[in-house]
């Protein structure tokens, strides 16, 4: 496990966000594969959970950002009960966040400049994928895929309409730093009545 600095009360920022971007940079220093992934949980009407990987793609002092198709399972859940949860989990490292908030969807204009920046060929995937829905077999997924290639040949590919941003505004962020015989950190930021951010040490 790498050489970390200690995670104490004194070395703790007012802002927990600035924390979650230091350790952001330290795995992508570390040479993790893909050290912003994370664990995006929901639950819809029914309570059900459900659980997936997705990737960051935009960090601010007002949220966490990901892009996905809202049709999804996740999208539909989402829009019955905005509230969810992120975890960053690095085991090289030993760390680990634990992100509560509510998810709002992004304007337009915001998906939209984030879908020209994609690769082609995966603005292409976002209009052949109905994702999470039923398909025949491959062939089936790889037949969309050329027909919406054909569909957009010599011209630039728009973004699909049900496909977008969503920014999680935290409410709650916990840092875990793993320790010696389980004696692990733990601290908890909560936003108080305003704007400002308190921290609390929780037992490991």
């Amino acid at each position: 496990m790498a050489e970390l600095a200690a995670l104490t009360e004194e070395s703790l920022p007012p802002d927990p966000l600035a924390l979650l971007a230091a350790w952001l940079g330290d795995a992508e220093a570390s040479g993790i594969t893909n050290p912003n992934a994370m664990a995006l949980a929901t639950a819809g009407d029914d309570g059900r959970p459900s659980a997936r990987m997705v990737l960051l793609r935009g960090l601010s002092d007002d949220g966490l950002r990901f892009f996905t198709d809202q049709t999804s399972l996740k999208g539909r859940q989402l829009e019955q009960n905005p509230r969810a949860q992120l975890l960053f989990y690095w085991g090289e490292l030993g760390r680990q966040i634990l992100i509560h908030g509510q998810a709002e969807k992004l304007a337009g204009a915001e998906s939209d400049a984030y879908f020209q920046g994609r690769p082609r060929e995966s603005q292409v995937s976002a209009w052949a994928s109905e994702q999470g829905s039923v398909i025949a077999s491959r062939d089936e997924l790889l037949a969309r895929v050329k027909e919406v290639a054909e569909r957009f040949e010599g011209e630039e590919v728009p973004r699909p309409p049900d496909w977008g941003g969503y920014i999680v505004r935290p409410e709650a962020i916990e840092f875990w730093q793993a320790g010696e015989f389980r004696l692990h950190d733990r601290f908890v930021y909560r936003r108080d009545d305003g704007d400002h951010w308190v921290a609390e040490r929780l037992s490991p």
